[in-house]
């Protein structure tokens, strides 16, 4: 027997189940709204602005094309009267159909491969078009940001049963667990060299742990089984777990070489209550670990804040939900992201380098005051899509 998702966690934490029904709620109420004029496209990011009253307004920036794929993965999980909702009208799999048309200009590799995917996952007729731009744009032997190659994997998983796909996937699944340093179980920033200076080679993002995980975890799930690829997902996701902060922080910046933290701020909205979930849940549906405790402690971040807390006059709520908002994230608001730079120099010359002052210096307690469109895509994808 398989339940959802949602009910495991009003299973195993009914206070939470409120919480996630709460952001779910959110989402869809504040996606519409993140439409640019016509609903054929999506904004970069919807921004925060305070009245003197204290009144908030949102001001959409910008346009994103992977922000929009990432949102069609989300939205397709919700019945089609919600879908249209939310995408002004269409489905996700006839918003999808805007993005595989609009294919020809994308020059991305990471905006094709999550339309790709999009496409894969909705059902979409011209999946093989989709793919065939994928393959265009990722050249052979070239290296490449390791997001953009973990969504290339995940795209190639989701659409085996559908095309022939074997040697482009057997190729992005060999270029992803090559990545890696040694025998260390975290990823890097790319997936080789060329891409980075040699003074942050060694730093690497939340983002390239969890998408790497997901789609290695999918790859295993995709066929007849693929221990090494299983293996690996776990190795990363147990590292991750192990990091974890005390109040449930999904930690920013990572020595891949060590496997240690480089710099654990911003604490991203999106991290705690969409991407980890989403990875460590495909990981679970794949036969691997369940990491339900750590997705629960995370998701418990969003509405008991210790950073906040610690400094009550800058005590603020992430979850506004008559703007149909979580605001971006928690930070140090250190010029020029100083704490991230002078920690990433001293790790790569000592990686027990901690420069504990800096803690002192830049606390950890602004709040950016954005909220963009995958945010939602991926909490849908997390919290609506799947069995346990």
């Amino acid at each position: 027997m398989t339940i959802t998702r949602l009910a495991a966690l009003g299973r195993d934490e009914p206070s939470l189940l409120a919480l996630a029904q709460r952001l779910l709620a959110v989402a869809e109420s504040g996606l519409p709204r993140m439409l640019l004029p016509g609903g054929e496209a999506f904004a970069f990011t919807m921004a925060g602005r305070q009245a003197p009253g204290g009144s908030w307004t949102l001001e959409r920036r910008g346009t994103s094309t992977r922000y929009a794929a990432i949102t069609a993965l989300g939205v397709r999980f919700l019945p089609e009267d919600r879908q249209r909702a939310v995408l002004a009208g269409r489905t996700a799999e006839e918003f999808t159909g805007l993005l595989v048309e609009s294919l020809p200009a994308v020059t991305n590799l990471g905006d094709a491969a999550l339309i790709a995917w999009a496409a894969a996952e909705t059902g979409h007729p011209k999946l093989s078009d989709a793919l065939a731009r994928v393959d265009a744009l990722d050249e052979e032997g070239r290296p490449r940001y390791t997001v953009e190659a973990a969504w290339v994997l995940s795209a190639l998983a989701a659409a085996r049963n559908t095309v022939d796909v074997e040697g482009r996937f057997s190729a992005a699944r060999d270029r992803l667990l090559r990545a890696r340093i040694g025998d260390g179980p975290l990823f890097p920033h790319a997936t080789g060299p060329g891409l980075l200076p040699w003074y942050r080679a060694h730093v690497s993002c939340f983002a390239d742990q969890t998408y790497p995980l997901q789609a290695l975890a999918r790859a295993h799930a995709s066929g007849d089984g693929d221990p090494e690829a299983l293996a690996a997902a776990e190795a990363c996701a147990a590292r991750i777990c192990a990091l974890q902060g005390d109040g449930g922080q999904w930690w920013w910046h990572y020595d891949a070489r060590t496997g240690g933290v480089v710099e654990g701020y911003p604490v991203y909205s999106v991290h705690q209550h969409a991407m980890a979930p989403t990875a460590l849940f495909d990981l679970a549906d794949a036969g691997g670990t369940d990491f339900g405790a750590a997705i629960r402690k995370g998701l418990g971040w969003m509405t008991d804040v210790p950073e906040l807390a610690a400094r009550p006059e800058r005590r603020e709520p992430m979850i506004l939900d008559d703007l149909g908002v979580t605001w971006r994230k928690v930070h140090r608001g250190d010029p020029r992201k100083a704490v991230r730079a002078a920690r990433g120099l001293g790790a790569r010359v000592s990686p027990k380098l901690r420069l504990t002052p800096l803690d002192r210096v830049y606390r950890p307690v602004s709040v950016d005051r954005e909220c963009r469109p995958y945010e939602f895509g991926w909490m849908l994808y997390a919290w609506e899509g799947g069995r346990i």
